[in-house]
Parts: structure tokens; C-alpha cells; sequence
């Protein structure tokens, strides 16, 4: 209900690709700039982030956010599918667990963005906690969404720009292909701001300054984009319709070897990265790089000489090996139903609390009345 609220006052207020340069659409609206910088801090330099940062940002607050980092808020959600995919998880959720030891981090399991998913409400719920169960084994921690409107009120950019500004969120991690929806975010943010926060909301009986914090982008590491097993020019997606295209993450040993054994292959000999002609040979071998944790380098030396039927076997090893700490987790964690449930609950009532917060704030910055009903 909090988020609804939520959305509807971002909608009242204002009823791609990332650029290298300064991104700029018109006089007064937001301006991002990448500054190809990367945040000063051991996890997250690791894991190859990049910051944008406002070009109104001092020098003063860049130069001294090292040593505030930790009290920087992260936020992002992801859908209860129920099936997370080996993509999923070297593309974005091993930097999510890397960036828990950075900041305060709130992950959710947005359920109102799953309303075009063929589930009925019992069918949603199982799939919520069986993606919370995923990411907890994965290392992922997860708070649940609890949403109930209709979808015909709310549009994702909104749902997403929502989430953002409720749990007021100082970065985001996000891909090169949602810049567009933050950048919206953030003049959301900017707009509220302007038309509600500083002393008009003082005069109101507030505290002043900004209703919504203005939220920077964490450009997730290069490199991570897994391809379809059945097409290298096919990013990998839950939504194939060929269950043979990805390596899910609950995949048995005996079913990854199948995959891996049918996936498209080339007729050239020996293996090497970055042939655009061969891109299936370029995407299996990126696959083996990050799932063993080698370098480039290590990888095309150890496998140049290699023909696919034994190539094969290596990766399917190594996947095995990486997936089953997961695997093994994961049947912990859903073995435990009262762990799981309390698991959601308090990460409920910690986004609960985060929201309240914003919204007291948003009913008197904007004149409203409360009812003590509204949570």
C-alpha cells in the first residue's frame, strides 16, 4: 500500500543507451555525467562499478564519500519468476552480494511488477519465496514486496521510479538499458523537491530541505553479458522458449551436462575469444572465464588448443562445481519454511519502516491528512 501511495504522488507531480558524455535534456532538467570513476572502496572497485554522479555534485562531498559509504543506501528488485538463470547470476546477482559489504542494501521481490505473469495469487506467492529462497542461497539479501493494485493505475518506469524514491535510495545498481528509467527517477525526485521540499515544507511544520534524495546510477561491471547456449548473439533469458538456451541455477548435474553437450557450436579448430564470427566459441569460453574466476589471458592459453568434445567437459565441470554450493543452500533454505517466512518478514518490516518514514513526510510536505489506517 505504501509504494502505491507512492506512485500515485509521482504521477501527480509531473501528470539507450548510456552515453559517455554528459547525457542533457533541456535547460532545468536533469543532467547526468558519467565520470568513468570507480568508487573508492575495496568490494566494489573488485567488482568493476561505476559511479554517475550529478554534475552538481561538490568536490568536497566526492572527495569525502569514502569515508560515508557504508551509510549509502542500495536498492533494486527483482521479479518472483521463480527460475533464476546462470545470466541472472554472473550478470547481477554475485555484484549484489559484493555490494552488501559496501552499503545498507535493500533487495525486494516486487511482486505488483509479476501481474503479467500467468499466475493466480497462490501461484505468485510460491514463486516469491522460491526466488527469495534462490537469491538467499546465492548469497542475496532479500526483503518481500507486498503490493495489491491494479495494474492499469501504474506503468514499470513509474513502478520502478517508486521503489527508488521510497526507500530513498542513494545508488542503483543498474544495466546500460535502464539509464533512461533513472534518469526519470531522478527527475521525479528533483520535481517533488522543487515543488514541495525546502521551506515550503518548513512552513508546514517540517524539516525542510529535500523530500526525496536524488539517486546516482552503479553502472554494473562489462563483461558479465551471458548469451543463449542455442544462439551466441541471443542474450540468455528466462523467456526462450527452449529450456536447452540457459543453465538454470537448480539445474541437476546430469541435465547441465545435456545442455552443455547440445549447446551451438563452430567447425573451426582450436577456441578464441572475441571472433565476431564465431560468437558461440566467444560466449562459452566467457562463460568458463567467469565461472572459474580466471583471467582472459588464462583462459585462451589453457583452451586454444582444445576441440569442443573435450572443451565440454571442462565446462561442465566447472559449472557443476560453481553451482553446487548454491544447489546444496538452496534445499536448505526451502527445507525451512519458518526460516524462509521469517527471513521475509523482517525484511518487510525494515522497508515497512523505511517507507512510513517517507511517506509521514510526503502527506505533510504536501498538505495532506493521514489516517491512522494508512500504513
Amino acid at each position: 500500500m505504501s509504494r502505491t501511495l507512492l506512485s500515485h504522488f509521482t504521477i501527480l507531480s509531473n501528470s539507450s543507451r548510456l552515453l559517455s558524455s554528459t547525457i542533457s535534456r533541456g535547460r532545468g532538467r536533469s543532467q547526468l555525467r558519467v565520470l568513468n570513476r570507480v568508487l573508492p572502496t575495496q568490494h566494489v572497485a573488485a567488482a568493476g562499478f561505476r559511479c554517475n554522479c550529478t554534475v552538481s555534485a561538490p568536490e568536497s562531498e566526492v572527495s569525502g564519500r569514502s569515508a560515508s559509504l557504508k551509510k549509502k543506501r542500495v536498492v533494486s528488485g527483482v521479479q518472483p519468476t521463480g527460475s533464476v538463470h546462470l545470466g541472472n547470476y554472473l550478470g547481477a546477482i554475485k555484484n549484489w552480494v559484493l555490494l552488501q559489504d559496501t552499503y545498507e542494501t535493500l533487495y525486494f521481490i516486487a511482486d505488483l511488477h509479476a501481474i503479467t505473469l500467468p499466475y493466480d495469487a497462490p501461484q505468485l506467492a510460491e514463486a516469491t519465496r522460491n526466488t527469495a529462497a534462490i537469491y538467499l542461497a546465492c548469497g542475496v539479501d532479500t526483503s518481500k514486496g507486498d503490493e495489491n493494485v491494479g495494474a492499469a493505475l501504474l506503468t514499470y518506469p513509474v513502478l520502478m521510479a517508486a521503489d527508488i524514491l521510497l526507500y530513498q535510495s542513494d545508488f542503483v545498481p543498474v544495466g546500460e538499458d535502464q539509464m533512461q528509467h533513472l534518469e526519470l527517477t531522478r527527475e521525479l525526485a528533483e520535481k517533488m523537491n522543487h515543488l514541495y521540499g525546502g521551506r515550503k515544507w518548513k512552513k508546514l511544520g517540517g524539516k525542510g530541505g529535500a523530500l526525496f534524495k536524488v539517486p546516482e546510477a552503479l553502472i554494473q561491471p562489462a563483461g558479465a553479458r551471458v548469451m543463449s547456449l542455442t544462439d551466441g548473439l541471443s542474450k540468455m533469458s528466462k523467456s526462450a522458449p527452449s529450456d536447452l538456451s540457459r543453465i538454470n541455477l537448480l539445474d541437476p548435474k546430469d541435465v547441465i551436462a545435456n545442455k552443455i553437450k547440445r549447446c551451438k557450436t563452430d567447425s573451426p579448430p582450436g577456441l578464441e575469444f572475441d571472433n565476431p564470427e564465431r560468437p558461440e566459441c566467444n560466449n562459452l569460453l566467457s562463460i568458463y572465464q567467469l565461472v572459474t574466476g580466471r583471467t582472459k589471458e588464462e583462459v585462451a592459453l589453457e583452451c586454444q588448443n582444445m576441440n569442443w568434445g573435450t572443451f565440454k567437459i571442462v565446462l561442465t565441470d566447472a559449472l557443476v562445481n560453481q553451482l553446487r554450493p548454491i544447489q546444496n543452500r538452496y534445499e536448505e533454505i526451502i527445507a525451512d519454511p519458518a526460516y524462509l517466512d521469517q527471513i521475509l518478514s523482517d525484511g518487510a518490516a525494515k522497508a515497512a519502516e523505511l517507507a512510513e518514514s517517507t511517506l509521514t513526510n510526503i502527506y505533510q510536505a504536501k498538505g495532506f491528512l493521514r489516517r491512522s489506517s494508512i500504513v
